[in-house]
């Protein structure tokens, strides 16, 4: 690969661990003060970072655990294709001043993939490499995190709960409500990897989950994806309108799927692994992932 281009990866990702370690120090702030996060937050240590770049250290935490969920997301999906000869870039990174500091990571498949199972493989990898590394994280932030009544309603954003975190929430917290548990930065940087987990698994054109369908139904990929769009309507009218924002995209951009010449059925084994894929998603999926708080 040339050299420039190994720049341009590593640029992004050192650019990506600064906009995720000003995220992580301000919700190390917030946690620490026993208060929801902020926007706030994150504008004081962007204004401190020439004056005082050690503020940086303590969102250290967050944002390497963060980027090691997505790194290995990615490099699932990059270990596979090498796996098969199949050509594809290291990693992008997308850094970018957001609640999470990160559009996420990507890589860029070059050559066509042959094979259904090869396909199979390549997108399943990806989910699986990344929810390994997101467990421990999560059970680690559960464990730092406290009982602080009503915290998880207060403040500027209210985060939603998918179903793996409350099952860790009452693992940890027996008969304590979710609203009132204060999520240590680490436990958030594992519920930014379910919501990164859940959206990646979407049923639909080229993300995993489209890959994935495309493996097991073949032609019936486009119309499925369609039907699983549709199902994104009702559920951003009535509780989240950002899955409207998803469902025109993907719509215009998402549903093209390069044909594979392969009709061989992938096997039970990878059969089970869509099972498990589907398992994932739903414990990392959540109606209202981030509304706007009171």
């Amino acid at each position: 690969m040339p050299a420039r281009r190994v720049w341009l990866h590593v640029a992004l990702l050192v650019g990506t661990l600064l906009t995720t370690t000003v995220v992580g120090a301000g919700l190390d702030a917030a946690f620490r003060a026993g208060r929801p996060p902020s926007l706030e937050d994150q504008f004081n240590i962007y204004a401190r970072l020439l004056s005082a770049p050690s503020v940086l250290l303590a969102g250290l935490p967050f944002s390497v655990t963060l980027l090691a969920i997505l790194l290995a997301h990615e490099m699932g999906h990059y270990i596979t294709c090498r796996r098969y000869g199949v050509d594809a870039s290291l990693p992008y990174f997308i850094p970018a001043p957001t609640l999470i500091g990160t559009f996420g990571a990507f890589i860029r498949i070059k050559s066509q993939i042959y094979s259904r199972r090869q396909l199979f493989d390549i997108g399943v990898a990806g989910p699986i490499a990344g929810f390994i590394v997101l467990l421990p994280v999560l059970a680690a932030g559960i464990a730092l995190s406290h009982v602080q009544p009503g915290i998880a309603t207060q403040g500027e954003f209210v985060f939603g709960t998918p179903l793996l975190l409350r099952i860790a929430e009452v693992a940890a917290f027996p008969r304590v409500p979710g609203t009132d548990i204060a999520l240590h930065p680490l436990a958030r940087a594992a519920w930014f990897g379910l919501l990164a987990t859940a959206l990646n698994l979407l049923p639909i054109g080229q993300l995993d989950g489209g890959h994935i369908l495309y493996s097991l139904f073949g032609d019936w990929h486009k119309a499925l994806s369609r039907i699983f769009i549709a199902a994104l309507v009702p559920i951003g009218l009535f509780y989240w309108w950002t899955w409207l924002v998803w469902a025109g995209v993907l719509f215009i951009f998402g549903m093209r799927h390069p044909i594979i010449c392969d009709i061989a059925p992938v096997g039970r084994t990878r059969t089970r692994l869509a099972v498990v894929a589907l398992l994932m998603f739903v414990l990392s999926f959540t109606l209202v992932p981030i509304r706007s708080g009171v």
